[in-house]
């Protein structure tokens, strides 16, 4: 809304001030008002020419502990130390000069104890400028508590990894993903096919791949990479059997042969993984990665009867999980007429 400018000197309370721009502005600013105190949000209008407040909602008073007079009349002077008060005046003198909205953090030291602000300011007219103060100093613990605690998690899977990695020096496995390779894993899947054909019996075979990178993160580069890659073979090796084979078989893809498991069976298993990994937390400098990931899932004999068909529908399926925009398990199809 449009406030002309204020006449000088400032009014001394903001009643009239109010009364001096027009009595169509009261409703306005006491239904503005009534809408911001739930919110615990504060509000406070400062006469430019006198650097003094010509109102303050009570949440004003009660923050600078002036409860019982209030804070109209003082100047941030008489609230702040001289620190405090210079930063106020260049926000201030900010949103005048680009007549607008302009919001800026504060941090100041109340009552004995460091609380921080996010204040917006709009002019109103030449002479006033109108602040909205809201506290962010429990929001601010509390990222200061994630942080510490994502920082404590990043140490434990370093540490978890590398213990990983010694232990299984000359085992055959990759050394990032703990898995077997892409070796092993054409030998189990010719075995399966084998078993499978003789006994009569389905295996399933789930394609995975890492989704590209958010917005954001590309800077981190390989090392970010290399830590998603340890955060799936650390959710493959706790979530699948003994039976199963859980292997990397390429750069960014994973593989896992299910014995004796049909699509439908095999499918639901994929999206409990799939959401265990999107809600598995992966740490990088102290911020969390997001494991996301695209399934493809074919079935032998009923999607295919042959190793290469069968690869193939699960890497079209696959692919069709990230054209959609990745984080999701896809049914290889299944060609009609084939399969019982």
């Amino acid at each position: 809304m449009e406030f002309p400018a204020a006449a000088s000197p400032a009014p001394a309370s903001f009643d009239a001030w109010l009364a001096s721009q027009g009595p169509q502005q009261a409703p306005v600013a006491a239904g503005l008002l009534g809408l911001l105190e739930p919110t615990g949000a504060c509000l406070a209008v400062k006469s430019m020419a006198t650097g003094r407040y010509v109102f303050a909602s009570p949440g004003m008073s009660e923050l600078f502990s002036q409860s019982d007079h209030g804070i109209v009349g003082s100047t941030d002077a008489e609230l702040m130390r001289t620190d405090e008060v210079q930063a106020m005046r260049r926000a201030e003198q900010a949103a005048l000069a680009q007549r607008g909205v302009v919001s800026s953090e504060h941090r100041l030291e109340l009552g004995g104890r460091r609380r921080e602000f996010m204040v917006t300011r709009i002019p109103l007219g030449s002479e006033h400028v109108m602040a909205l103060w809201s506290d962010k100093t429990e929001e601010r613990h509390r990222e200061s508590h994630l942080q510490r605690a994502l920082q404590q998690l990043e140490q434990q899977q370093k540490a978890l990894e590398q213990l990983r990695r010694e232990l299984q020096q000359g085992s055959g496995r990759d050394d990032v993903s703990g898995l077997y390779m892409r070796a092993q894993f054409d030998d189990q899947l010719l075995r399966e096919i084998d078993l499978s054909t003789r006994e009569h019996r389905e295996f399933t075979l789930v394609l995975i791949a890492l989704d590209p990178v958010p917005e954001g993160q590309e800077t981190l580069g390989d090392e970010a990479r290399q830590r998603l890659l340890e955060g799936l073979g650390r959710m493959l090796r706790a979530n699948t059997r003994a039976m199963d084979a859980a292997c990397r078989i390429g750069e960014d893809l994973f593989a896992v042969l299910l014995s004796g498991v049909g699509l439908a069976t095999a499918h639901a298993r994929m999206e409990q993984l799939r959401r265990q990994c999107h809600a598995q937390i992966v740490v990088l400098h102290g911020q969390d990665l997001g494991l996301s990931l695209s399934m493809g899932v074919a079935s032998f004999p009923h999607t295919a009867s042959r190793q290469e068909e069968l690869l193939q529908a699960a890497e079209m399926a696959a692919k069709e999980a990230q054209r959609r925009g990745g984080n999701q398990v896809v049914l290889a199809s299944i060609p009609f007429g084939l399969g019982g």
